[in-house]
């Protein structure tokens, strides 16, 4: 603590964090897991649905999930922003894309980074593919981000 010489007010240096770890469970650990070795899983509910990435439990109704299925790797641009000045945590130092991503065979899209080059080259519909990583680590930059397929 540190007191001014102006006035009678006291201040400390606080750092605001929290410096802990979430475990994963089967339903995660296995998603990692897949990624870790290129692959993508999915949730499949008890109605059918293929959820990425994947919930212990269906979002609609709380049953546990039914299994989990392999999908894509490929799939389709539902919406998108455009990065033009990325920030310090932001997946790239230079301008991207944030896109919904329907990969083939799921049901619900899931977010990720597209590293399509400019804005020019996103489109709604686009169809993408993943970059992995060079270095894998069992988490969610396994998948690096996707980029057009074309």
């Amino acid at each position: 603590m540190s007191r001014t010489r102006d006035s009678e007010l006291l201040s400390a240096v606080h750092v605001m964090e929290y410096p802990y770890r979430r475990s994963l469970g089967p339903v995660l650990g296995r998603f990692f897991t897949a990624l870790q070795e290129r692959r993508i899983e999915g949730a499949r509910t008890k109605s059918g649905r293929v959820i990425v990435p994947p919930t212990e439990h269906d979002p609609d109704t709380g049953e546990a999930i039914d299994g989990m299925v392999e999908v894509g790797p490929g799939g389709s641009v539902v919406s998108w922003t455009w990065v033009a000045e990325p920030r310090e945590l932001q997946p790239f130092d230079h301008p991207f894309a944030y896109a919904l991503i329907k990969l083939d065979g799921a049901d619900v899209p899931m977010l990720h980074a597209v590293d399509a080059g400019s804005a020019a080259q996103m489109a709604t519909g686009m169809r993408v593919r993943p970059r992995w990583s060079d270095d894998p680590q069992g988490g969610i930059r396994d998948l690096a981000c996707f980029e057009p397929e074309a």
